[in-house]
């Protein structure tokens, strides 16, 4: 609001010039945000090992549930930590028929199709393949922006980090050796999880930007839209369970409530506070993480070749999202704030990344 004029009182001659008064129509500074509780470099860090351990949940998880019920149950435990945080925050739904219409696709695309994906292919697959899988999403985004995304022409750099990629997904998988001891249908369950969080943030960025609504508002009924997906899928290919094991009960709850909960929150203030590029980088702590926790706690054997193809690939998603330095001469004006920002992806895999492939979407593992 802005401050009501003030008549000005005459100053004597010696006086220093008494500064113009503000107009009425003059708008107020906005107060200054309120500075987090926690450091931000602790929060990236928790972030990091929230998506990081979420591989490992998953693959106790589907010891006592099946796939679709371990998806199920992190939806559920995750919308409801969302639902919370709109709540407290008095967060409005999205009213537009056309909006919900868009969100039940991302919905799909980047939460029930992936997480189920995800859970499916941990059943044959330890937990620290899943997690470096994940991590070729950058590169399965690079790939496409190429083909959907016509002002996003890839650089020489770019195209390069694609081919280092890829040639690390072929090292952790040993195509040297013909594949031999890997699961294939795991694998590519894994890489095709992998392959919906680019496919969905093409299509979020092409028809949810300017809906008028907030980021956590759409992310919230994003997830509920998700949940109700699997309520229904879920009967359909399982019976109810007969018994509630404890270890891998806990392990939905927490990857639901942490991994697709918190974790977007986290995410989202991370964005907010030192930007998309640095809160983009716990893309590269994910598979270090998924890979220390499943050998350190679920006894997953590594051969030589996984960690290294992991770190080639690693390499080449940083270079698939560098960008050319601009000078102040060519640099653009800067842009407008927009409207709306765009869902995030609460995801067991890594934060979710444009679909240029080039950081954050504002999520998800």
């Amino acid at each position: 609001m802005s401050a009501p004029c003030e008549p000005r009182a005459t100053a004597p001659a010696s006086a220093p010039p008494v500064p113009p008064v503000r107009s009425a129509t003059t708008t107020a500074p906005a107060p200054a945000a309120r500075r987090p509780a926690l450091d931000w470099r602790i929060r990236f860090a928790g972030l990091s090992l929230i998506w990081g351990f979420s591989f490992l949940l998953i693959k106790v998880g589907t010891e006592g549930y099946a796939p679709f019920q371990v998806t199920f149950g992190r939806l559920l435990a995750g919308t409801a930590v969302l639902v919370a945080a709109m709540a407290m925050r008095r967060e409005r739904l999205p009213r537009s028929a056309r909006t919900w219409g868009h969100l039940t696709v991302a919905a799909l695309l980047l939460n029930a199709l992936p997480f189920s994906l995800f859970s499916y292919a941990e059943l044959t697959i330890p937990s620290t393949l899943a997690g470096i899988c994940n991590a070729t999403s950058p590169l399965w985004g690079m790939a496409l922006s190429v083909v959907a995304l016509s002002e996003d022409r890839p650089t020489r750099r770019r195209v390069a980090g694609l081919g280092v990629g890829f040639l690390g997904v072929l090292t952790v998988l040993g195509a040297w050796q013909g594949f031999s001891g890997l699961d294939l249908p795991g694998t590519a369950m894994a890489l095709l999880a992998s392959f919906c969080y680019p496919v969905g943030w093409i299509y979020v960025r092409r028809t949810l930007a300017g809906t008028g609504s907030s980021t956590l508002a759409l992310t919230g009924s994003q997830l509920c839209l998700a949940t109700a997906q699997l309520a229904v899928v879920t009967p359909l290919f399982t019976s109810a369970p007969t018994s509630f094991p404890l270890l891998p009960t806990l392990s939905v709850l927490a990857l639901g409530a942490l991994g697709t909960g918190l974790a977007v929150l986290l995410q989202y203030g991370l964005v907010q506070e030192v930007g998309p590029t640095t809160a983009q980088m716990v893309t590269y702590f994910i598979p270090v993480i998924a890979t220390a926790a499943g050998v350190a706690l679920l006894g997953e054997q590594l051969s030589w070749n996984t960690p290294v193809g992991a770190l080639v690939v690693l390499v080449g998603a940083a270079l698939t999202q560098s960008r050319p330095r601009r000078t102040a001469a060519t640099a653009p004006p800067p842009a407008p704030a927009p409207e709306s920002s765009l869902p995030a992806t609460p995801a067991p895999g890594p934060p979710p990344v444009e679909p240029s492939g080039r950081g954050p979407r504002p999520p998800q593992p």
